[in-house]
């Protein structure tokens, strides 16, 4: 177990496990939806600090947080909105492994990999986020759909328009730590341009 985020992207990472748990059973491997992975991100934005000693996560966004609020958020095609079938949400103090995510957080317990295993799903997506900057509590989101490949929860302009300021969501070429390598470059910025100012002060005198 780790408590910093790694490099990479995680909930493509837990994607891959869930699907490879769907298939050991012979179930159809579903496909990622970033436009799902995204609205899945918005979920634990919207659930941070509602973690509890038991690794559950009381927070319960409505029906119309999801289309009023999480797809225009990701910029979802609202025609292309779909059926979510299913959703697991749960949380950790600190960040752990995808596959340790699978099992101690999405897959815990048989009422969740019922979830996971059910047949009627076609697509699936994952967001995570951590509370501070990279810090736990980490929150996990994994959303499913009955939806057509490539046709549900479409991205506007292929999710180019999205900020993604924390956290990261499956389908996106995105990294987790992308956010917090921006504030550090911004903040080196800041003290570079401050040194100067102080410096040019220092030399006028």
């Amino acid at each position: 177990m780790v408590s910093a985020l790694p490099a990479g992207n995680p909930a493509n990472d837990l994607v891959s496990i869930i699907n490879k748990n769907r298939t050991d059973q012979k179930l159809q491997q579903l496909h990622d939806s970033p436009g799902l992975g995204c609205m899945a991100l918005q979920y634990v934005e919207t659930c941070k600090g509602n973690c509890t000693k038991n690794n559950t996560v009381n927070c319960k966004p409505s029906e119309d947080d999801f289309t009023e609020v999480f797809a225009p958020n990701c910029g979802v095609e609202l025609p292309t909105f779909g059926t979510i079938t299913g959703h697991i949400v749960g949380c950790q103090g600190k960040y752990i492994e995808p596959s340790l995510a699978f099992s101690n957080v999405i897959a815990k317990d048989k009422k969740s990999l019922s979830v996971v295993r059910n047949k009627s799903h076609t697509e699936v997506g994952v967001g995570m986020v951590g509370v501070h900057k990279g810090k736990g509590p980490f929150f996990w989101c994994v959303l499913f759909s009955n939806g057509l490949t490539n046709s549900s929860f479409v991205l506007e302009n292929r999710g180019l328009g999205i900020k993604q300021k924390q956290g990261c969501f499956s389908g996106s070429n995105n990294t987790c730590s992308q956010g917090n390598e921006i504030s550090t470059c911004s903040l080196h910025l800041f003290y570079l341009v401050s040194f100067s100012l102080v410096f040019n002060l220092f030399l006028q005198h």
